[in-house]
């Protein structure tokens, strides 16, 4: 099939709270995916609630963003009662959530018998590995398959063949992996308590183990131990920005971001790059292969622990998928986002929640839309009463700064992400 036949993959991005919204929306979503206040699988994440929820949907349709609610829990028998009560609502919304993401069976009888013309996408979190999973789901009325994360590029082919082409297929793009079956582990419910499957996961899989023998307790034997110990569990990021041609060949139609616990600079930078990327692959194949190394260098512009392709290219059994440590690479820091400019007396004054400290003289960069990064420093900042400070004392506080920028015919615009760079910075996860 010639490239210009081909579809447009769909760029999914995670909207763990309005801020992060903002973010996929400014820095090129083609869809969003977000929890409500249950059922979302991400407990610690800021999530919606239910007026958020319809005022987000509604900031998104206008931008022409689509916005799937995950739903996407291993549901208890206390659960299902509000499982009918809360698909109800979602359908009752004067603006409507475009699909819902749901694994348990259960679930999705509900969500059917309440809103019998959803949209319903399958969860990773179901196994599905391989297409007559796909046409189960398919004739029982899902529009959507999400296809689990130990799948080869290969496998997905044939997932696409051997399917209705009115079936949709998603897939992980980029982000955290785990070292459970499509996502579904135990170890932190078994630990402590705490059930992963519900979205209270403590990440088990991050700390460092030892073995000890039954009749020897105290003496802790190394599996493997590097000099930063034993992290037998711990996978790398998975990030395929450079491989997206395999991805779009093998029959993708959404490409799906991880994230819904990170911060705004961590889905701008992920949405930027993949959006570039997309774009310039369909504008033409040589200019994507040209600016490989620009993606990878912005993409990198956040937090991350090491790259690796995942399962895409087989079962990475030689150890190649393991991370031996917890410590994660940070190339940029998030400043915030700005809320307001203004211009006085010929100067441009930004003002923004401040997430993490710097000061006067500082230089910082002001992420474009279009890819481009802004080089500016700010001459002069205040507090909420209109103080004069030479630096930020603590997080969280609403800052309003004059800035200089070193491209005098591009300026700041409101829901721009500042970032500070810091090369070489690494910190535990």
């Amino acid at each position: 099939m010639s490239l210009n036949k081909k579809k447009k993959p769909e760029l999914l991005l995670p909207a763990g709270g309005p801020d992060t919204l903002d973010a996929a929306l400014r820095y090129g979503a083609d869809a969003v995916y977000m929890g409500g206040e249950a059922f979302s699988l991400r407990a610690k994440a800021r999530n919606f609630s239910y007026e958020e929820m319809e005022q987000s949907i509604s900031k998104a349709h206008k931008a022409g963003v689509r916005v799937y609610v995950t739903a996407n829990i291993f549901a208890h028998n206390r659960d299902l009662e509000e499982a009918g009560e809360y698909f109800s609502r979602l359908r009752d919304m004067s603006e409507r959530p475009d699909g819902i993401l749901i694994a348990d069976p259960g679930m999705f009888d509900i969500c059917r018998e309440k809103w019998p013309d959803c949209n319903i996408h399958i969860s990773t979190q179901a196994n599905n590995t391989n297409y007559a999973t796909c046409r189960f789901w398919h004739a029982r009325g899902a529009s959507r398959i999400v296809v689990g994360r130990e799948l080869s590029l290969d496998e997905i082919k044939q997932i696409r063949e051997n399917i209705p082409d009115d079936m949709e297929i998603e897939a992980f793009v980029h982000g955290a992996m785990c070292i459970s079956y499509s996502g579904r582990c135990l170890l932190s419910s078994y630990m402590t308590g705490r059930d992963s499957n519900r979205g209270e996961c403590t990440h088990p899989c991050r700390w460092k183990y030892h073995v000890v023998e039954e009749s020897r307790p105290g003496e802790y034997m190394p599996v493997e131990e590097s000099e930063r110990g034993t992290f037998i569990f711990s996978s790398k990021d998975l990030c395929m920005i450079d491989h997206l041609p395999d991805m779009i060949n093998a029959g993708i139609d959404s490409l799906k971001v991880e994230g819904r616990m990170k911060n705004p600079l961590y889905v701008a930078s992920v949405a930027r790059s993949y959006r570039c990327a997309i774009d310039d692959f369909f504008e033409s194949p040589e200019k994507y292969e040209q600016r490989k190394s620009e993606y990878l260098d912005q993409i990198s512009m956040t937090t991350f622990r090491p790259y690796g392709t995942g399962f895409f290219y087989g079962n990475p059994s030689d150890g190649g998928q393991i991370y031996d440590g917890t410590t994660y690479e940070s190339r940029a820091i998030y400043l915030g986002s700005i809320e307001k400019v203004e211009k006085e007396a010929g100067d441009t004054y930004v003002t923004f929640m401040q997430k993490n400290k710097f000061s006067v003289g500082e230089e910082f960069e002001i992420m474009k839309p279009d890819g481009s990064n802004l080089k500016a420093r700010a001459v002069r900042m205040y507090d909420p009463e209109g103080n004069e400070m030479e630096s930020c004392p603590h997080a969280s506080m609403m800052i309003r700064a004059a800035v200089k920028t070193d491209h005098e015919g591009c300026s700041p615009e409101e829901g721009d992400i500042m970032r500070m760079i810091t090369e070489g910075r690494t910190g535990n996860l």
